[in-house]
């Protein structure tokens, strides 16, 4: 059957469709609806074997196998919500150990057990990290965060000066009973390196004890755990090695917020592991994750020609579709593939929340370019503190929004699909991240990708780790107070870009009177540059 055909159905026969591809599950309140994508019936036995092969590689790598090639590594986020499943009885004891501790820890210090030098209870976190060690937490804080309960968490994961500056200022009145969190796999990225350094010179010269307040997540002997253990700080959590940072939620990056504020860190993990349960079925029809692959790699022509649009339909989900940004295009944006041919592979991410994009780009979703899917998110239960006024309720609103929107969509002929849970809760959040996190592994077996490193990430990190090296080279050069020309200084260090020489004088010059720029900004080739 043509996509456009079936947009073109009469509603007898979208009903029909709609029982047909419905995926329930009753104990987690769920529902998965992709009757509205290019997915037809006879898509579950033509695809049969690639799924299952592709399910097999999944259950390889819950058993331990070394899914990450270009590091070594093991993946084991899946086990962190079911030690259970762990290869070894080691692994499976170090999980365990560490939900009791952080559940034991975050309990100490919402109920006064542990507290600051002069006996008062902790009252804020200043959390200080990047990438998913800082949009987890981030997503965790946005979900479950009720007033007066728990404490307030502020976050730093740029080394925009700026914000810096303006982010520890907020917590200057409630310093003396500020946790301080910091999170780096190897103690070594210089983001959050750079951001706690920041820190803990704010609290030194406002003078508060710094050890006696600072957290670490790290993995085992990294820089970071070393530097925690000498300085005596409050405490440390794993990071294990066989955790990326963007699969780390389930794991003390977003437990020990959740732990923080108040949230049932096992309802969490709880509704995680029952998802997964759900998604090692190895059967198409009966494994959401697997339907919801499917339905991307339909989409898309297994090639990422379509957006993921993601519009959770609640404000508590508000970043959720940032958080699901750097899960799926870290995971699926791949140059070569396993076999090293070149595929550049991947799909783009963006959304916001509903009903908020009514009146944002659903009008280009719905006339616009044909080059996107939607996620809709749905939850049914409103809370009860919310009632009718003027015989208006605003679930009932909300309701409709997406539901009009669904059906505008689909009368464009523009794909969609819908998850939908009973109610919003930590359960049903871990849930839905376990569900993305399976059908991204699934897709990437599909498109063969390795969904566990980020080779362009690396890439980043090295190009600017030489940018860095090369400012320091050039202001060792410049201390001689000799005027010289943007080649001048390329030929004295070697370099091979005269213009990353010229864009790091041209930040220097703006923030140091020492660094001087003569001449005609448009003709950068003849500036003459000096320090003075």
């Amino acid at each position: 059957m043509a996509l456009t055909d079936i947009f073109q159905m009469n509603n007898s026969d979208k009903w029909r469709r709609y029982c047909a591809l419905l995926y329930s599950d009753d104990s987690l309140g769920f529902w998965l609806d992709i009757s509205r994508m290019d997915v037809e019936i006879t898509d579950f036995e033509d695809f049969n074997e690639i799924y299952s092969k592709a399910f097999d590689a999944l259950e390889s790598l819950e058993n331990g196998s070394i899914a990450n090639i270009d590091e070594g590594r093991q993946v084991g986020h899946y086990w962190l919500r079911n030690p259970e499943v762990a290869p070894s009885t080691e692994i499976s004891d170090s999980i365990t150990k560490e939900i009791q501790d952080i559940s034991q820890f975050g309990a100490s210090i919402l109920n006064g057990e542990i507290t600051n030098s002069d006996g008062k209870k902790y009252t804020d976190v200043f959390w200080i990290g990047i990438g998913g060690s800082g949009l987890g937490p981030l997503l965790i804080k946005e979900s479950f965060k009720r007033e007066s309960i728990g404490l307030d968490l502020h976050f730093l994961d740029n080394v925009d000066p700026e914000g810096i500056s303006h982010k520890l200022n907020s917590i200057l009145s409630n310093l003396d009973s500020t946790l301080f969190v910091v999170v780096s796999k190897s103690g070594g990225t210089p983001e959050p390196l750079i951001g706690m350094e920041q820190a803990m010179k704010f609290v030194l010269d406002n003078n508060q004890n710094w050890s006696s307040r600072a957290i670490a997540i790290t993995s085992k002997g990294s820089k970071l755990d070393v530097l925690a253990d000498n300085e005596n700080w409050l405490d440390i959590f794993d990071l294990p090695d066989w955790v990326g940072g963007r699969t780390s939620i389930t794991g003390a990056v977003g437990l020990l917020p959740a732990a923080l504020i108040g949230a049932d860190i096992k309802k969490f993990l709880n509704g995680a592991s029952q998802m997964d349960a759900l998604t090692r079925v190895k059967d198409i029809k009966n494994n959401p994750a697997a339907l919801l692959s499917l339905a991307w790699f339909k989409s898309g022509n297994g090639k990422g020609l379509r957006d993921m649009v993601v519009l959770p339909y609640r404000d508590r989900l508000e970043v959720f579709s940032r958080y699901l940004q750097q899960l799926v295009m870290e995971s699926l944006g791949k140059k070569f593939d396993r076999d090293e041919n070149q595929v550049n592979q991947g799909i783009a991410v963006y959304g916001n929340k509903g009903s908020t994009d009514q009146h944002a780009y659903v009008q280009q979703l719905r006339d616009g370019v044909d080059n996107f899917f939607v996620n809709f998110i749905e939850i049914l239960h409103d809370p009860l503190e919310i009632v009718e006024v003027k015989n208006k309720r605003p679930g009932d609103y909300l309701s409709g929004f997406l539901q009009g929107t669904r059906s505008a969509l689909t009368e464009g002929g523009r794909q969609n699909l819908t998850i939908t849970f009973k109610s919003f809760d930590e359960s049903s959040l871990g849930a839905l991240i376990a569900l993305f996190e399976r059908a991204v592994s699934l897709y990437a077996e599909l498109i063969n990708v390795n969904a566990y490193n980020q080779p362009g990430v690396e890439a980043g990190k090295k190009a600017a780790t030489k940018i860095i090296k090369l400012q320091k080279e050039i202001e060792l050069l410049l201390d001689d107070g000799k005027q010289r020309t943007l080649n001048e200084i390329n030929d004295a260090l070697s370099s091979d870009s005269t213009e990353s020489i010229y864009l790091i004088l041209r930040k220097l010059s703006e923030n140091s009177d020492h660094y001087s720029m003569i001449g005609n900004q448009s003709n950068p080739d003849k500036l003459i540059i000096s320090k003075t």
